[in-house]
């Protein structure tokens, strides 16, 4: 389906398209922060629709469900392209085009999502949104602990937004951590792994904290991931990306039936890293491998979670709005 209607729906040709990362804030934020006194948005970083199902279950002592959607991933289902893309409103090359200091591409050193902050600012003032903004990304513990510290002097802004990391490291962490593949071998596993981190995080803290407060809040996410089974051989050069499930770079050699080939990544709104580049999405439950150390690599990355890619699991992801009870 993403295949035969992508790039029809990113160009105007074919009907029937979601929303997509670019036009969540705008669709589904926008007119509740224009309804709310205060509101904070909680972007889960890699949250899989299943995965917040469970969340949610936590919740529900403390917030009732408003509206509940489903809203799709752009490709690269990956933080770098989707994350920005939602924060700006823009498709990444938009980004690229307008604001080129705000967009840095695969093959430059340094952090990629690191000007979110300053994509929202810009998305918020072309919708004609003139509140107080609190940006807050919590990457590790400490600084989840030190918002929970910290939570009363963000109060009197209307709106926050909280970038939480960790469900992404869990997933990341996996093949680093032969105790996770032990624990999350299977979705329902990792379904329960994600619940029993919520429940000790202090993100649910936050959300105790709010509930008193009678605040409403937004969970969402920038791309969920899918557990990987089958390898897909790819020869690329030594600038080729790293990600598992999707491949840019130039002269890609790859297995045609087994991906979704983008040989002009304007045409799917992309940026070029150099005029011959191409992108590549690893489908189903597949990912890429290198012929060199081919055996080694699948062994290490089979039954891992990875996202990047096209499926249900990494695209097909949640908006939820929850009122106090």
């Amino acid at each position: 389906c993403i295949q035969n209607n992508y790039v029809g729906w990113l160009n105007g040709s074919k009907p029937g398209k979601p929303v997509m990362s670019p036009s969540v804030v705008k669709e589904w934020i926008a007119p509740i922060v224009k309804s709310e006194d205060r509101l904070f948005v909680f972007m889960v970083d890699n949250l899989r629709f299943d995965q917040w199902k469970i969340i949610l279950s936590a919740l529900e002592e403390y917030y009732h469900l408003e509206q509940e959607e489903i809203y799709c991933s752009i490709l690269p289902s990956a933080t770098q392209y989707a994350r920005n893309a939602f924060f700006a409103g823009l498709m990444p090359s938009e980004i690229e085009k307008l604001f080129p200091k705000y967009w840095m591409n695969e093959d430059e050193e340094g952090t990629k999502n690191q000007y979110e902050a300053e994509l929202l600012a810009e998305q918020l003032k072309r919708l004609g949104i003139d509140v107080k903004c609190g940006f807050h990304k919590i990457l590790n513990l400490t600084a989840a602990k030190k918002l929970v510290d910290n939570l009363s002097n963000f109060m009197q802004n209307k709106l926050n937004v909280v970038v939480y990391n960790f469900v992404d490291m869990l997933s990341h962490s996996r093949t680093e951590m032969e105790v996770l593949k032990e624990l999350a071998d299977d979705e329902a596993a990792y379904r329960s792994l994600t619940l029993t981190w919520f429940e000790h995080s202090p993100l649910l803290d936050i959300i105790r904290v709010l509930a008193a407060k009678k605040i409403p809040v937004i969970f969402t996410t920038d791309h969920g991931s899918i557990k990987v089974q089958n390898p897909s051989k790819v020869i690329g050069d030594k600038n080729t990306n790293t990600n598992l499930r999707y491949k840019t770079g130039r002269n890609l050699q790859f297995e045609k039936q087994e991906v979704f080939e983008i040989r002009n990544p304007y045409d799917v709104f992309l940026p070029k890293a150099n005029i011959s580049s191409s992108f590549i999405f690893a489908k189903e439950n597949r990912f890429f491998a290198y012929p060199n150390n081919f055996n080694y690599y699948v062994n290490y990355y089979r039954d891992t979670f990875q996202h990047g890619g096209i499926s249900m699991e990494e695209m097909m992801i949640p908006f939820a709005y929850l009122k106090p009870r």
